[in-house]
């Protein structure tokens, strides 16, 4: 046995080799899907941009982003496949798939999903072979409906969906459910849902929110690591610890029950290996062995809150985690540090210490929520699990040290990591490959990043490279500052070596203004920029025949080069016009994506290219809603019950008990779900955040309502939604 840098006892090293997410992990060159052939340049192949030396970072002019899909509904994970098409989730259960040759976004996959708090379609991930001898398999992690209660319409002074906060077991009980990992088999076009092989479950207790993200990558022996957050709600523990014992509490105000619970798969990060057919086998090297009374095997690394983003290193085999802060603005004496959030880097099994320790140094302090009276603080190097709700070991491994930890203000250690909200995401470390710079508008990073982790900020749209030595943080620095990443959600390197970004947007559990999928390329300095497309039509909605007049208004080159412009009015692969601004009749009743490829053809890097779309609806029209009241911008209390009213306007008969109305606790940009209720009128409960300070914190009530109708025998559901903020009076 060996003692680390952190003076930690260690476990035998389990080195994982040449690792990498395959989420992330760009396929060697020859790499491709199996079920079709990567479409050959028609351009002449020309020399790669110049690339920086390895010591000189590249100005931001050197790069420039790219929009791949601007409608990418409440986007969450991403992955990029062999032939850089691109796979990303909604948490409403979508798959959709962005074609790379043809800029077309499809849907791929629409899977039922429990949607309460925070739950729904997480995140996806490729298998390790995925691409090779008819391997095509896609990893999705999602909350199955089950027989979890939802909330009748019927019952407007009741909502059966919500959990309850005291009671007993049989109260709790029919709200115990489940994720589940998955893989389903992609044909390059759609994901199969009859052919899906389940993995593992893993347990969580619904109707209350939060913290039940994941995120999944591979290493180099096929073994997976996946994510878990606490399932715990953080809102009534001051902004601290949420460590509620009392017996008649619902036990999902107690992360003593997962995170640090050795018996549990929460607030973990888990490592496992898939079987063929489903189920999976435990690898060697996770914190307990096989066997051991009262601990999972399957876990790694326990004593983590939400780390929402995790990565894996090719070249090192060392796992990056990523982990939420809770709200507490200052520190306490008598209840713990101020939110932490940090980054880690490890090789080895560990505990984090969550709910004990923000980090190794900075424990939080007992306290008893029946009392209201704080004990001492937690003993970060022994820490000892007493909780009621506790299955597993009473004695725990010490506490790990993270790498990065930073609070709200500026840190003393880490000042370029700035001050604002913590959101860390860990993210991918560039795996330089010198093949792909070659050739007909290269669009990959260059050397200088090679092997620097990435680190993104959610609530301060921002990206940082580390520079690691032997494993220590040996340095800090803007990564593309000037390109806008709004609240990024997930990036990963392709394999033509840009990166990809999953961008959230600013608001709450709905397609934002400012969400996409995008593109950042390095195109050197004075290299050529790919154009910039814009598609319109008038009208969009109408009876058929519907006659509409596109217009490419607003469609840029930077550079100004000659353009090609290609539409293709119903999405079938065959361009159906090349001017500039077309008009099209369609005759048949349907839901349409026009899209248009507009092709730089002057430029000296030939062949880079950009889309839009346009959705068109002949017959079925999306519905309206809107909000009767409450109004923006009300005044209201925490505390405060709130009726709300909404009126629905379609051309189908209204279903009332097809609207969902959601509260949502705002939070600076972003927020939680508390609960979802139906009906075109009921009443919401703005639940109150124990221990914050609206006018501090910046809290807010949100009020977000849903309506999907049926669709018709030749077109899809639509839906339409609508969001109130209201505004907290002291």
């Amino acid at each position: 046995m060996t003692v680390n840098r952190h003076g930690k006892a260690e476990l035998p090293r389990h080195r994982t080799g040449a690792a990498g997410s395959t989420k992330r992990r760009a396929f060697r060159a020859g790499a491709g899907l199996a079920m079709a052939a990567l479409v050959a340049s028609a351009f002449a192949v020309v020399p790669a941009q110049a690339q920086p030396g390895a010591e000189t970072a590249p100005p931001d002019s050197a790069f420039q982003k790219v929009t791949l899909n601007d409608g990418p509904g409440e986007p969450v994970d991403l992955a990029v496949l062999p032939n850089n098409d691109v796979l990303h989730t909604t948490r409403d259960g979508e798959v959709w798939l962005n074609d790379a040759e043809t800029g077309l976004n499809t849907l791929a996959a629409s899977l039922d999903v429990y949607e309460h708090d925070e739950e729904g379609l997480q995140s996806i991930a490729l298998d390790p072979e995925f691409g090779t001898e008819g391997n095509n398999w896609v990893y999705l992690y999602y909350s199955p409906p089950l027989d979890t209660p939802v909330d009748d319409p019927e019952t407007t002074d009741v909502n059966e969906g919500d959990a309850p906060t005291t009671g007993t077991a049989e109260d709790f009980a029919p709200f115990a459910g489940h994720l589940t990992l998955s893989r389903f088999q992609f044909d390059g076009a759609t994901l199969d849902l009859a052919t899906e092989q389940e993995i593992i479950d893993v347990p969580v207790d619904r109707g209350l929110c939060c913290h039940v993200g994941g995120d999944i990558v591979f290493d180099a022996e096929g073994d997976l690591y996946l994510s878990t957050g606490d399932d715990t709600n953080p809102f009534v523990s001051g902004g601290y610890t949420p460590l509620d014992e009392r017996p008649d509490s619902n036990p999902g105000y107690d992360a003593q029950r997962t995170s640090s619970n050795t018996n549990d798969l929460r607030g973990k990060v888990l490592r496992i290996t898939p079987k063929d057919g489903g189920g999976y086998t435990i690898p060697e090297g996770n914190l307990f062995e096989p066997g051991t009374e009262k601990a999972r095997p399957e876990i790694f690394v326990m004593g983590l809150r939400n780390p929402f983003r995790i990565e894996l290193n090719q070249s090192s085999g060392e796992l990056y985690i990523a982990d939420y802060s809770p709200d507490a603005r200052s520190a306490n004496p008598d209840r713990g540090p101020a939110g932490t959030g940090k980054w880690a880097v490890t090789d080895q099994p560990a505990n984090y210490g969550w709910p004990y320790c923000a980090t190794a140094e900075l424990p939080y302090n007992d306290y008893d929520f029946a009392t209201s009276t704080s004990g001492e603080p937690f003993d970060c190097s022994a820490p000892v699990n007493e909780s009621p709700n506790n299955t597993g070991l009473t004695e725990l491994p010490p506490v790990d040290q993270p790498e990065v930890w930073y609070s709200y203000g500026e840190s003393a250690e880490f000042p370029e990591l700035e001050t604002g909200g913590i959101g860390p995401m860990a993210g991918p470390a560039y795996d330089f490959d010198e093949k792909a710079t070659r050739g007909n508008a290269s669009v990959a990073w260059p050397e200088y990043f090679d092997d620097k982790p990435l680190f993104y900020e959610w609530t301060r749209d921002y990206i940082k490279g580390f520079s690691l030595d032997g494993g220590e943080l040996a340095s800090i620095e803007s990564v593309v500052d000037s390109v806008v990443t709004d609240n990024p959600i997930d990036m990963e390197f392709g394999p033509d070596g840009a990166l990809y970004v999953l961008e959230y947007g600013d608001g709450y559990f709905g397609e934002n203004p400012d969400a996409q999928l995008s593109r950042i390329d390095y195109i050197g300095t004075g290299g050529n920029h790919s154009p910039v497309a814009v598609a319109s039509g008038t009208p969009t909605v109408g009876a058929a025949p519907l006659t509409v007049e596109f217009s490419s208004e607003g469609t840029a080159d930077a550079d100004g080069d000659k353009l090609k412009y290609a539409w293709d009015f119903d999405s079938d692969g065959v361009v159906d016009s090349k001017e500039a601004n077309p008009t099209f009749t369609y005759e048949a009743v349907g839901t349409y994506t026009a899209s248009l490829q507009v092709t730089d053809i002057g430029g000296k890097d030939r062949g880079r290219h950009a889309s839009a779309e346009v959705a068109i609806e002949v017959g079925n029209q999306a519905p309206v809603i809107e909000f009767i009241s409450p109004v923006e911008g009300q005044d209201f209390q925490f505390g405060d019950t709130v009726s709300y009213e909404v009126v629905v306007t379609d051309d189908q008969p209204v279903d009332c008990a097809r609207v969902e109305v959601t509260y949502i606790l705002g939070h600076h940009t972003h927020g939680h779900p508390q609960t979802t209720t139906s009906g075109c009128t009921g009443t919401l409960t703005t639940t109150v955040p124990e221990g914050h300070d609206p006018a501090v914190d910046d809290l807010s009530a949100v009020f977000n309502a849903s309506y999907t109708d049926l669709g018709d025998d030749t077109s899809e559901p639509l839906t339409g939604t609508a969001e109130v903020v209201l505004e907290a009076t002291s």
